[in-house]
């Protein structure tokens, strides 16, 4: 499970960030070299500053000693079983080479791996150029964690085999049906020359492009490994390292922060394009709505940018071959400048654009709000895709005063209850949770915060006023994580909003802090050494309870097609512990009239919603499916295979057609912004298509419109002891 899992790390951004310099430290750090420089300050870091530091021995050795090899060959399919064994040496080794900024086991897997990687490309070559025999009755098994490794090449050759054969074959399945579609198509509706060139294919046509595919997306691959350098595997060392000490202890190396600052913040300065390499072309593969690309109209997707010139230059640069993270560097810069760039069309005609940089917002980062009409009473909802604040001037555009705007925006509407949606919500600030609580409670304490042997600290609203003070309900599910936790938790114990969703949530409660390694080094002459995230705090609920591994448990539950997939807190490796701690004094609202009433009210209906129920066979039947690793590489046997999972698969279709008989607005100020901004008002129209699908809507629209307010209010101090 240890590749889902840190595929999961990487799509969830659950994080609680500060920037954060420290002041621990009166060691100087001058390694002439920057990899055994890097070693030492981050370790030491770590032992000064995290929230439990690991001791290195034997165990947290063996540990990143598996941890670096399952990272650069999840699949086995580089490495042999004399390899594995070279590498066992070291693998006791490792704290003791960490102390002493020894690099000996890096280099020989390093080495080793660029060696068996470069063998490797013949293989697929080969193997691709035959036919595959899909008539022969063989299988794979996919749980690779059981897989030994070959102990020869014509074994490893053999691995390859198997997996690019289950590759095209999934292909040569997709094409079969694609034609059996274009069959069935009038001639004058079918898309594109591709699908029509489907229609005459043979099975043998067919499953050439399968392999073809195939090739394609291995030549990709390398393409893309080939532009990686040394300092690119060494990071991934030191993140086998750091995630030792817990699943959000993270290394970044200037790139990454630089991605990691965007996801925060939600904007950059460039130019608004999303690019990727391709056949050694950096290619345009998305254009940001807003952005200046996409006002001037400059590129469009499929271009590729064959030269970049600054508007002080005379001589243009090269980007063919250049890797993606050089080229960003060179198109990106400050607001009001300008880049001229020399761009091959799709069509083949050669372009120069001279673009001037702005800010880029990303719209699907930020807060949006709409309007539910249901019995001649209004609703508004507000998703929330995270917890997004600018990470260099929190005063800039953030989470929580964007949430009010789009409070105040629903009051002038004249709503009758509000719907926090939160699902997949991963986290962000600390600070804008605690501000986007305080905007539903007239003050008192959000979160307390724990440090390293240091005194718990209370972080409070502390200011009267509340923005909405009508029925509120927060949606959550397994991927709401950190600051939704908090925000949810906080509502919770105040029982100020209901929360409906999933069991429990992501179950993450422990705050990051960001750290610029640079700021230890004096006259560096090394270059930028990245930062480091480090997990230096945990965060507990007002009642004294903790998220950590637990999560926000539903007052309301409904299944959803995570249920049964390990994706929270609690199946990581090396999370920290649950516990809690005493609870602060609080206000419980007293806004509401039988709030349990309520509560058993919901559940009653949910307990009779053929909707909910088909939603937990679909989870059930995910699960199942799941669980299914020994796959076989027969052609009729997979069709087969995928037919029977079609026909248990149609009962679920009603899911994808339900209406939940709501209607949806937008809000008057979004509709003046989309009489201009014509992909502004395909992204509502899309958003309300989905909501009017969403059977959690539904429910949560039931609650609001079932709460009864409280119009005397008396003030009671709850103190709770766990």
């Amino acid at each position: 499970m240890r590749i889902l899992k840190r595929n999961w790390r990487i799509l969830l951004l659950g994080v609680f960030v500060a920037v954060a310099s420290c002041s621990f430290t009166a060691k100087e750090f001058n390694d002439p070299s920057k990899d055994r420089l890097l070693i030492d300050l981050i370790s030491y870091v770590l032992e000064k500053g995290h929230y439990d530091p690991k001791e290195l021995d034997d165990t947290f050795s063996m540990n990143v000693w598996e941890n670096f090899i399952e990272s650069l060959d999840p699949l086995k399919r580089y490495f042999l079983a004399q390899d594995i064994e070279d590498f066992r040496a070291y693998s006791l080794l490792i704290d003791d080479q960490i102390r002493q900024k020894e690099l000996s086991f890096f280099d020989i897997v390093y080495d080793t791996y660029l060696e068996r990687s470069e063998a490797t490309k013949a293989y697929y070559k080969d193997i691709l150029a035959e036919p595959f025999d899909y008539a022969v009755q063989e299988s794979i098994n996919t749980d690779y964690d059981q897989l030994e490794y070959a102990t020869t090449a014509q074994e490893l050759k053999e691995h390859w085999r198997k997996q690019l054969k289950y590759t095209a074959l999934s292909n040569l399945y997709d094409l079969i049906e694609e034609q059996k579609e274009a069959r069935g198509m009038n001639p004058d509706s079918i898309p594109s020359d591709e699908i029509r060139d489907l229609i005459d294919m043979s099975t043998a046509d067919l499953e050439a492009k399968a392999r073809e595919t195939t090739l394609s997306t291995l030549d990709d691959n390398y393409d893309f490994t080939d532009d990686l350098e040394r300092k690119d595997y060494f990071g991934v060392y030191l993140n086998a390292i750091v995630s030792e000490f817990d699943p959000h202890t993270n290394y970044f190396a200037p790139p990454d922060r630089d991605r990691f600052d965007l996801r925060m913040s939600g904007k950059l300065e460039g130019i608004g394009a999303r690019l990727q390499k391709k056949n050694d072309y950096i290619t345009i593969v998305e254009v940001i709505s807003g952005g200046p690309v996409w006002r001037g109209e400059h590129l469009e997707v499929g271009d590729a940018l064959i030269k970049v010139r600054q508007e002080d230059e005379d001589e243009a640069v090269s980007l063919v071959g250049m890797r993606v993270d050089d080229a960003v560097k060179l198109i990106k810069g400050p607001k009001g400048s300008k880049v001229i760039l020399t761009v091959k069309r799709v069509d083949g005609t050669i372009d120069e654009e001279i673009i001037e940089r702005d800010v880029v917002e990303l719209a699907e980062t930020y807060a949006k709000s709409t309007i539910i009409e249901q019995d001649g009473k209004r609703y508004g909802l507000i998703n929330l895709p995270a917890f997004y604040f600018d990470m260099t001037n929190y005063g800039e555009r953030n989470a929580a005063t964007d949430v009010r705007l789009e409070i105040e925006k629903l009051k002038n509407e004249q709503i009758d209850g509000l719907v926090m949606d939160l699902r997949n919500n991963g986290g962000g600030s600390l600070r804008t949770a605690v501000d986007i609580a305080g905007l539903f409670i007239k003050n008192g304490p959000v979160v307390q915060v724990a440090s390293n042997g240091a005194r718990k600290e209370v972080l409070k609203d502390r200011d009267n006023d509340i923005a909405w003070d009508g029925p509120l309900v927060l949606m959550i599910n397994e991927l709401s994580a950190s600051a939704s936790e908090i925000l949810a938790a906080a509502m919770q114990d105040y029982k100020r909003g209901i929360i409906l969703g999933s069991a429990q949530s992501y179950g993450k409660g422990t705050v990051q802090n960001m750290i610029d390694l640079n700021q230890w080094l004096r006259n560096n002459d090394l270059g930028d050494m990245g930062a480091l995230k480090m997990t230096t705090q945990k965060f507990y609920r007002v009642n004294g309870g903790s998220t950590q591994l637990e999560g926000v448990k539903s007052d309301i539950v409904m299944p959803d097609r995570y249920s049964y997939i390990e994706i929270g807190e609690r199946d990581y490796d090396n999370p920290l512990p649950h516990d809690n701690i005493t609870a602060a004094e609080y206000e419980v609202w007293p806004g509401y009239i039988d709030y349990e009433g309520t509560l058993e009210r919901s559940k009653e209906r949910l307990a009779s919603n053929a909707q909910v129920n088909l939603i937990e066979e679909n989870a059930q039947w995910i699960k199942s499916n799941q669980n299914d690793q020994e796959l076989s590489l027969s052609l009729d046997e997979y069709i087969a295979e995928m037919q029977r999972r079609e026909q248990e698969n149609e009962r679920f279709e009603a899911i994808k057609d339900y209406d939940n008989k709501l209607n949806y607005a937008s809000l008057q100020d979004d509709l003046r912004l989309m009489d201009q901004d014509t992909t502004l008002r395909e992204q509502h129209r899309r958003w309300h298509k989905a909501l009017a699908k969403d059977v959690y809507v539904e429910e949560a629209v039931h609650i609001l419109a079932d709460l009864k307010m409280n119009n005397i209010r008396p003030s009671k101090v709850a103190k709770i002891q766990d």
